[in-house]
């Protein structure tokens, strides 16, 4: 059943890779970067990775923004190619190439724990309140 109501969303849907490539595009460049609910909503919903702030113009009801931190227990620093590089250089370990490829090797466990680490439900916050929803992810 459809609804303008956003109190009907028991189950969002998302993809675990919108959720990652959301929150590193937040830490790395404060992209704005949500998972974005559309109406009309239905008890299981999908969100979908958009940039805040590039909205048409909607009438009511409006979509609902989730910011992918809220979907993830204690996300994890992003590394930096300085932290990387330090641990190379103290371990007496340091080339070019070693640093690229340990950079990369450190981005991706990143992107593993982050993929790992989604939660089972969250709130989230609609024009009627604060929400608990269950978090389903796909891939």
């Amino acid at each position: 059943m459809e609804s303008d109501s956003p109190t009907v969303i028991d189950r969002v849907v998302v993809h675990t890779d919108d959720i990652v490539t959301a929150l590193e595009a937040n830490v790395r460049r404060d992209a704005g970067a949500v998972l974005r609910i559309t109406p009309p909503f239905s008890g299981r919903i999908r969100a979908r990775l958009h940039l805040d702030g590039q909205e048409a113009d909607y009438d009511d009801p409006r979509p609902i923004h989730v910011a992918p931190e809220l979907l993830v227990a204690d996300v994890p620093a992003f590394p930096t190619p300085d932290d990387t590089d330090e641990q190379l250089r103290e371990a007496g370990e340091y080339s070019v190439e070693r640093h690229r490829d340990a950079h990369a090797e450190a981005v991706d466990d990143w992107r593993r724990t982050v993929a790992t680490s989604v939660l089972e439900s969250t709130t989230i916050d609609t024009v009627e309140g604060s929400h608990e929803v269950s978090v389903v992810t796909l891939g």
